[in-house]
């Protein structure tokens, strides 16, 4: 009886344990375009070789994501919509927004180019010609920093939603990427998920280099006021380490098949 009793007590010791471990776990939501580019992947052994510290990634759109911390699901939020987390922050939700890296859109299709996007002259050219064409364009259509972008060029190049040939499909980037090529489609991807998975795919890069098009990331804390149990402590020397001289440097040198991913955009 006795022994029975002692091993119940330490089975519950064991599973009290593992829930404080849970507990402690530093939970970060970010794009799937940031999990895709396979950076997390670099830099979170390294801090937690360095703190004993585990970071939990949950990948999901940049909408998603900001309402994970607005509900205090997760304790950070990494993502690149501006506006929308210019709206996160004064809502309450976020404080301490640190400017982390950024790097850049792009769009890719297939290597025959029917709307012609290699000598299109600017991105509004560029979208107003893959409508006017009928051409296959596939959509995040998720609400995250991706598909907010393309909403805005669709809107600056006055075209309206669905024409013709326009796919939402409700899906993270790298899903994105292989149905467009499957479909044989253009769309519209931050160039750091393109670059993980170019070589696996048969579309090419087929427009790039518009200020239009470029992609700022942010680290945002969830507001402990409005959320007493999250990490925030913990939350916080993650956010510096990601934008010290030691975070900024790592993300720098991040590369695949020899060409920097993201580039470190840390304020002094």
């Amino acid at each position: 009886m006795f022994k029975k009793v002692k091993l119940a007590l330490f089975a519950a010791f064991f599973m009290m344990v593992s829930f404080v471990q849970a507990d402690e776990m530093l939970r970060l939501a970010t794009t799937t375009s940031t999990y895709n580019s396979g950076l997390l992947d670099y830099l979170l052994p390294v801090y937690k070789e360095k703190t004993g510290v585990e970071v939990q990634v949950i990948s999901v759109g940049t909408g998603a994501a900001l309402r994970l911390g607005q509900d205090g699901d997760v304790d950070l939020v990494m993502t690149h919509a501006p506006e929308a987390e210019a709206a996160f922050v004064e809502a309450g939700h976020g404080i301490m927004p640190k400017a982390l890296m950024y790097n850049d859109f792009v769009i890719v299709g297939p290597d025959s180019d029917p709307a012609s996007l290699k000598t299109a002259e600017n991105i509004i050219d560029a979208f107003s010609q893959i409508a006017d064409s009928g051409s296959i364009f596939v959509s995040r259509g998720d609400e995250s920093g991706t598909h907010m972008k393309e909403l805005e060029l669709w809107e600056m190049a006055d075209k309206n939603l669905p024409f013709e040939g326009y796919r939402s499909v409700g899906q993270g980037m790298g899903r994105v990427l292989s149905l467009a090529d499957e479909m044989e489609g253009y769309t519209l991807t931050d160039r750091g998920t393109w670059l993980a998975m170019k070589n696996r795919l048969d579309s090419v890069l087929v427009f790039e280099g518009d200020e239009q098009l470029f992609n700022p990331y942010q680290v945002i804390l969830v507001n402990p006021e409005r959320h007493p149990h999250t990490l925030y402590d913990q939350a916080k020397a993650f956010a510096n380490w990601l934008v010290s001289a030691e975070g900024q440097d790592l993300i720098d040198s991040f590369q695949v098949e020899g060409e920097q991913l993201f580039f470190a955009s840390a304020e002094d």
